[in-house]
């Protein structure tokens, strides 16, 4: 059985919602602070600041649901769960530091562009 040919410019093609789901920054953004392993949910909201709770339950969800993180919870007292990337979540570690080490590097571009943008307006 051959695999269908998937295209993500096409509309009806199912790999449009994992790109947006890989495109949506809070999953960058998370994905960056699981590279280094597992961390708790307290870890993972203060590693990406200026995340929301419920955001980031969502988008923890969200990615365990599409197999790219995993949840581990521990039968203790208090209760303790840890999130980290699953072999598939490992594969987006390289792409999305990337980015992120890209938008660090160039915000003063775009910063510049941005103003020169503004000011033609």
């Amino acid at each position: 059985m051959t695999q269908p040919a998937w295209n993500v410019m096409m509309a009806s093609c199912p790999s449009r919602t994992s790109l947006a789901r890989i495109a949506n920054k809070w999953t960058a953004m998370i994905v960056i602070a699981l590279s280094g392993g597992p961390l708790r949910f307290g870890e993972v909201r203060q590693a990406v600041d200026g995340i929301s709770g419920k955001v980031l339950a969502d988008t923890l969800r969200d990615l365990e649901r599409d197999g790219i993180v995993s949840r581990t919870s521990y039968d203790q007292m208090p209760p303790r769960v840890e999130y980290e990337l699953t072999p598939l979540g490992l594969t987006l570690r390289e792409p999305l530091t990337a980015l992120g080490r890209w938008a660090e590097t160039h915000i003063e571009e775009v910063e510049a562009a941005r103003a020169t943008y503004d000011a033609d307006r």
